[in-house]
């Protein structure tokens, strides 16, 4: 395929319902350069799949500009290429697998109407098999394929046309756990091996960490965050994006001051912590949110003398065996903190314990409202 460079700029669509006008994407501004993938990854009802509509041409924007490859597709309601003029492939969450056909009829299929001679449809068909791993299985019929076949089916069909890029709509939400897993692996070799350009839209966090060059993050039509997936993760700059990217625990506090190497001392209920502000924007005496992920929590005893930078007094409430950890929730105060402590952590239900934890590990954040629970989910 022929990788090119995805631009959406101001991007606005606005629905007119009986009683008002319901705006699902509200100016969405995201850079998707040649050869790299970037996911869409926010709740249901954020505007992930809309955007991707609109890009794929299925919807009219109301405002705003997109270019693929250079080629200006939307200006505007004033300006706009009809979807089978935009050189793109997509792969939805239904496969749309014809029954009747077999795989390579199915695929072939997505050659009619641009005048190649079938001897060339064929070919192509039979490449795209190739690519993701099923030439041996061209003339089984459709409905013999397991539901991971199935999908690779949708991708080869989507490639066989030479697309300048992919879009992808939660295209293994479908698919079980171990293939969801499976699927993931392929999609990142295939994305590395053809240099494809991609969007990706998905609401689970596991699939636009593994998959992602970017992650834009978005939330009532708008985009939240944009960054690599391991800033994502690890930095992130809001409440909304250390909920929504895996689990945190938060806790409450004012900060108090930023020494000479950066790091944040916040006052809380829990005593002075200390922390890295992402944002460096953050001052004296405003009221903020120390994000710390489970696994960056490691017990010791309460009372003990370490020395850690952060330590949090508490009592077990839940430890629960998990094989490479032990899961616990641990009683601090008025919070419960989640934590991912080593399997051979000496924890039971009703003991005393020490959270300890780095700066390192602190993401201190402008406070705002969570908008989801403790564990990260809706």
């Amino acid at each position: 395929m022929t990788a090119g460079a995805i631009s959406i700029e101001g991007l606005r669509k606005t629905f007119a319902t009986s009683t008002e006008a319901v705006t699902a994407v509200d100016g969405v501004d995201v850079e998707v350069a040649a050869g790299e993938i970037v996911t869409l990854l926010g709740p249901s009802g954020c505007g992930k799949t809309t955007t991707l509509r609109l890009v794929a041409g299925l919807e009219r924007a109301t405002a705003g500009r997109i270019t693929i490859g250079g080629r200006l597709v939307v200006d505007g309601a004033a300006h706009f290429v009809p979807p089978q003029r935009r050189n793109l492939g997509m792969v939805f969450q239904s496969y749309a697998i014809w029954p009747h056909m077999t795989v390579l009829e199915n695929v072939a299929y997505a050659l009619e109407g641009r005048g190649l001679a079938r001897a060339e449809q064929r070919e192509r068909a039979l490449a795209a098999l190739q690519t993701v791993k099923l030439a041996q299985l061209a003339d089984r019929p459709a409905p013999r394929l397991s539901g991971g076949q199935q999908q690779r089916v949708a991708i080869a069909r989507a490639l066989a046309g030479a697309p300048q890029a992919l879009l992808f709509d939660e295209p293994l939400s479908n698919l079980d756990a171990k293939l969801r897993a499976e699927m993931r692996t392929e999609l990142r070799r295939l994305q590395t091996e053809l240099g494809m350009t991609a969007i990706y839209v998905t609401h689970d966090q596991a699939e636009a960490l593994a998959l992602s060059d970017w992650i834009v993050v978005m939330k009532d039509g708008r985009v939240v965050e944009r960054g690599r997936p391991t800033q994502i993760y690890r930095f992130p700059r809001n409440v909304f994006t250390a909920q929504f990217v895996g689990t945190t625990n938060l806790l409450a506090g004012t900060l108090e001051r930023v020494d000479a190497n950066g790091r944040v001392a916040v006052t809380t209920a829990y005593g002075r912590l200390f922390g890295i502000d992402p944002n460096t924007a953050l001052k004296p005496g405003e009221a903020v949110t120390l994000s710390v992920r489970p696994e960056d929590l490691s017990a010791g005893d309460a009372g003990d003398d370490d020395r850690a930078l952060n330590r949090i007094e508490g009592r077990v409430e839940v430890a629960v065996f998990a094989g490479s950890v032990v899961e616990a929730q641990v009683r601090c105060g008025d919070a419960v903190l989640h934590c991912l402590l080593g399997r051979d952590a000496d924890v039971t239900p009703g003991s005393a314990i020490a959270l300890r934890f780095s700066a390192d590990a602190s993401v201190v954040l402008p406070a705002e409202a969570p908008s989801l629970d403790q564990s990260g989910s809706l």
